[in-house]
């Protein structure tokens, strides 16, 4: 007996690219794990290839594993993991919001248009630019979120995942530099609104040949933790 598998046809918006020309990692991670995420769930998602822009592709959800495509070429799998994230310890809004100056992406960035950390006009992009928090191993930014990321439902997940993806590279990560997200493990606990102010906060933790590892959360002000992730990037030869 097989069990059958639900697919659907995926397009990625121009507006949700990364570097030039394909999907930003955490986004497209982030809805291709919403077709496991149930109750909290934590999902790691391994991203093989690039996601393309603007091109139909194949989102299939097959017992335990979901996967996304572009004609025989697998580009994304996610499964679901027995584990809660350890997520960085909160930074107050106002603390993460003044480490925003430090952000070395002001001083070099490699993929300036990139949704979640590039320099785009308020309300395109999310304008998420971490800084060193002063004192500790942590980088942060505050996050207004704005109306123009929301649905109905408020912010989808997909929104989060982004935001939670750039950040753990920017734990590593000097004017200039930049590497791509490998793997992206995710566990969202709450809804997001638009209008809200969260706190982002990231922390390097460790590297291995070209492999860099990091991960995230996302905080109300209150403390409360909204969602984390844990992030493997892999350097350019």
């Amino acid at each position: 007996m097989t069990t059958a598998a639900l697919q659907t046809v995926l397009t990625v918006p121009e507006r949700f690219r990364g570097p030039q020309g394909i999907a930003n990692g955490g986004w497209i991670a982030a809805t291709v794990a919403d077709a496991l995420s149930r109750n909290h769930t934590a999902v790691e998602v391994t991203l093989h290839a690039p996601t393309p822009l603007e091109t139909e592709l194949r989102l299939e959800h097959v017992a335990n594993t979901a996967t996304l495509s572009h004609g025989d070429k697998l580009l994304v799998e996610a499964i679901p993991v027995a584990e809660d994230l350890e997520a960085p310890a909160f930074v107050p809004f106002n603390d993460a919001a003044r480490a925003e100056a430090g952000f070395a992406g002001w001083h070099g960035h490699a993929f300036p248009e990139c949704f979640a950390c590039g320099l785009r006009e308020p309300g395109d992009g999310l304008r998420v630019f971490p800084g060193p928090v002063e004192g500790t191993d942590l980088v942060a930014a505050g996050w207004r979120v704005p109306f123009t990321v929301a649905d109905a439902d408020g912010v989808p997940n997909a929104i989060v995942g982004a935001v939670l993806d750039c950040i753990t590279g920017w734990a590593h990560f000097g004017p200039g530099e930049s590497a791509l997200l490998g793997r992206l493990s995710l566990q969202i606990h709450r809804k997001v609104y638009p209008g809200g102010t969260y706190s982002v906060v990231g922390r390097a933790t460790g590297a291995e040949g070209r492999k860099l590892f990091g991960s995230s959360a996302l905080y109300e002000v209150d403390g409360t933790l909204v969602a984390s992730a844990k992030a493997t990037w892999i350097k350019p030869l």
